[in-house]
């Protein structure tokens, strides 16, 4: 399974928005739970999320964001900046990887700011 940065960043929206302290039960329209629990996963190990996953099955649940991950969904937030960066280090690299995604937002986020 492949990841995709998209859905990871989706993945970080949802648990956002989820008004329990409790953690939430992620469902984004269009991914299968195998392609939701797999992404999670991968928030997880990257720190942007603390998740408990049940094995031998797609079933996980999403604690909270953590503070990277915080700082993360921060810079990725706006669509634009979201999508230039993604452009950005696809054109300078050939792939997406969080530490290059990093670096690009948070240079956009510099330059937004007049910095």
């Amino acid at each position: 399974m492949k990841r995709d940065m998209d859905l990871i960043r989706a993945i970080l929206l949802e648990v956002e928005k989820s008004p329990s302290l409790e953690g939430c039960r992620i469902q984004i329209p269009g991914y299968s739970r195998e392609e939701l629990y797999y992404n999670a996963q991968l928030a997880h190990e990257g720190g942007l999320i603390q998740a408990r996953f049940l094995p031998g099955s797609a079933d996980f649940h999403v604690l909270r964001l953590t503070y990277e991950g915080h700082e993360f969904l921060d810079a990725a937030r706006n669509d634009t900046l979201w999508n230039k960066a993604k452009e950005i280090v696809i054109k300078n690299t050939g792939t997406l990887t969080l530490e290059a995604l990093k670096i690009a937002l948070s240079t956009l986020v510099k330059l937004a700011m007049g910095a």
